[in-house]
């Protein structure tokens, strides 16, 4: 059987660009609460730029492109799904509550007679 091994590379830039998007983005947080005398067009403005520029060295990094391409990975699976029509999920629905309603009803069941086989038979405690 053949095993698969995951193997990362991440070099010393990859490190420094993923320390500088988590510096941009403790700086642009620090920017909207820092320049609150100076109104939300500022505040707002300061911290969006500040984001854009985090993700987009993020996204210049190594696992910034991983991440990217795991997205793009994903969404082609979601494309592949064949999902079901209204009619298949209704009927769907109505078996698991069906299911459940007699998962219920035997549980119930089950409970009562071991209820009463321990303490009316076998101990003899009356209700």
């Amino acid at each position: 059987m053949a095993s698969t091994e995951v193997e990362t590379v991440s070099t010393p830039l990859d490190k420094i660009k993923v320390g500088a998007s988590i510096a941009l983005l403790v700086a642009a947080l620090a920017a909207f609460y820092l320049t609150g005398k100076q109104g939300a067009l500022v505040q707002w403005g300061l911290l969006i730029a500040g984001l854009v520029a985090a993700v987009v060295v993020f996204a210049l990094s190594e696992p910034g492109k991983q991440l990217i391409a795991l997205g793009r990975d994903s969404a082609r699976e979601v494309r592949k799904v064949v999902w079901p029509t209204r009619k298949e999920a209704m009927q769907m629905t109505l078996y698991v509550f069906g299911f459940v309603v007699v998962m219920a009803l035997f549980l119930w069941l089950t409970d009562k007679t071991l209820e009463w086989v321990l303490y009316d038979l076998i101990l003899g405690w009356k209700k």
